[in-house]
């Protein structure tokens, strides 16, 4: 069942159905990944929400569902345009999961994010990306536009 409903996530994603992903989530879902490091509830349902909407032209692929009924795993890419900056991303992504009462309880996705500095940022992510005080901006910009898409969108809390 759970690899279905791994399968059911990034399906929903590749079509940019953020209320098909967030089925899939328990309502006190835990999500995090390199950019976005602690992530409960409701604002780990509003990331998806505001990734779907922002990535107009958002192409993601999955690959290597795997799951024993209490964890899971998956690999993705997504191919789309930073919205800051307009320019092509490939990111490369593995995915973890853990599941309670056939949702998704706990989700961490993990890239190289000095690499996505360097194609979302241009020069300066590609020779700064690995320093911490960029990647901490970077955190604090995801944080910014996460909070900024919760308060214009008041039916999504």
């Amino acid at each position: 069942m759970s690899a279905e409903l791994i399968t059911k996530f990034y399906e929903a994603f590749s079509r940019r159905d953020a209320e098909g992903m967030v089925a899939c989530y328990a309502d006190d879902v835990v999500f995090s990944d390199p950019v976005f490091t602690e992530l409960r509830g409701i604002e780990a349902k509003n990331m998806w929400r505001m990734l779907c909407e922002r990535g107009t032209d958002l192409k993601v692929v999955f690959r290597d569902v795997t799951s024993d009924g209490k964890k899971g795993s998956a690999h993705w890419d997504a191919d789309y345009s930073f919205s800051l900056t307009g320019r092509q991303v490939h990111n490369v992504i593995d995915a973890t999961f853990e599941f309670a009462d056939g949702k998704i309880v706990r989700h961490k996705d993990v890239f190289d994010l000095w690499r996505w500095a360097g194609m979302a940022l241009g020069a300066k992510g590609k020779l700064l990306g690995w320093a911490p005080p960029v990647q901490n901006a970077i955190r604090k910009q995801g944080m910014k536009g996460l909070s900024g898409w919760t308060k214009a969108h008041p039916e999504a809390r």
